[in-house]
């Protein structure tokens, strides 16, 4: 299974202390290692980006700020069972109080199997700590939803839901963020974008994701900027890219995580973090989003969310 820069491997849902919508899950986050020491890391980057795996630069969170308590109310935190003892960590959105948003390839292994359900940590600042915002709500694997025909070798159709066996409850701490409506046909290129999650602070090898909520923005690609440096056999109408500019790309998010922009003073959320990270950050490549305007159909069809006309 593939995690690229912020999804990793980690052994430590030691136990679930109460029942309910916040289920007291502990977490032994000192069993947590970056999925890019891992073969299957690699798998999906083409032959001559190889090399990159022994590259290592200065630092992953370039250009990255702490986020403040509810700056990024619909972000989300999953740890999804690899039936191993192990759990993968990946990013995802809320999109209601049922359903998150995520990458395929963060609910799935080698193989296109569907994962054996997990956690879902909403409202946390600080992954840590059991914070009186965060609320942590199982799924089941019978739960997710990946599109039929994720292309694990090529990266395509790299978008899943995930149905919360319990709502979120909204409030300052967990709220859902708006999706484009149907008849928004922009690309966003040029908007500044907003990605966030719980990136590597450290290139040392075993070093641990950040403790802390991080965020980073830059602007939005065009299709024709990003095939520039990415070819468009890789990266298609069903994919948004992000600037590297300065070093910043989603080394300082998840995996599966958001790509959001402002708009009309509300956040939108116009990609899902699939590939390009660890490239990103070595190498100056775009970081590659699926776009969501893509997948508003399947969306729709996979989860509870009301698209605006």
């Amino acid at each position: 299974m593939l995690k690229f820069a912020g999804a990793f491997v980690v052994a430590g849902l030691l136990a679930v202390c109460s029942l309910g919508a916040a289920e007291r899950i502990e977490i032994d986050w000192s069993r947590v290692i970056p999925v890019d020491e891992l073969d299957h890391y690699w798998r999906r980057l083409p032959a001559e980006m190889q090399y990159l795996r022994n590259t290592r630069p200065s630092g992953r969170v370039v250009g990255g700020y702490p986020a403040t308590a509810g700056q990024f109310p619909y972000q989300a935190l999953l740890l999804s069972d690899l039936g191993n003892g192990y759990s993968s960590v990946c990013g995802g959105t809320v999109i209601t109080s049922n359903y998150i948003l995520t990458a395929a390839h963060c609910v799935t292994d080698d193989f296109k199997n569907i994962l054996n359900g997990g956690v879902a940590i909403l409202g946390a600042k600080d992954r840590t700590v059991y914070e009186s915002t965060q609320q942590r709500i199982s799924y089941a694997r019978a739960n997710i939803r990946v599109h039929p025909a994720y292309d694990v070798n090529n990266i395509l159709n790299d978008i899943a839901t995930v149905r919360l066996n319990a709502p979120a409850v909204f409030g300052s701490y967990v709220k859902a963020i708006a999706l484009p409506a149907r008849s928004d046909s922009r690309t966003f290129a040029g908007f500044e974008g907003t990605v966030s999650g719980f990136g590597r602070t450290s290139d040392a090898p075993g070093s641990s994701i950040s403790s802390v909520l991080m965020y980073t923005r830059n602007p939005v690609m065009s299709q024709a900027q990003c095939n520039l440096q990415w070819s468009t056999s890789q990266v298609l109408a069903q994919h948004v890219c992000f600037d590297p500019a300065g070093g910043r790309a989603t080394c300082n998010g998840d995996s599966g995580g958001p790509l959001a922009v402002q708009d009309a003073g509300r956040s939108l959320q116009v990609g899902i973090t699939s590939f390009g990270a660890a490239v990103g950050c070595a190498a100056g490549y775009p970081s590659v989003f699926v776009r969501i305007s893509y997948y508003r159909d399947w969306i729709a069809q996979n989860s509870d969310y009301v698209f605006g006309a």
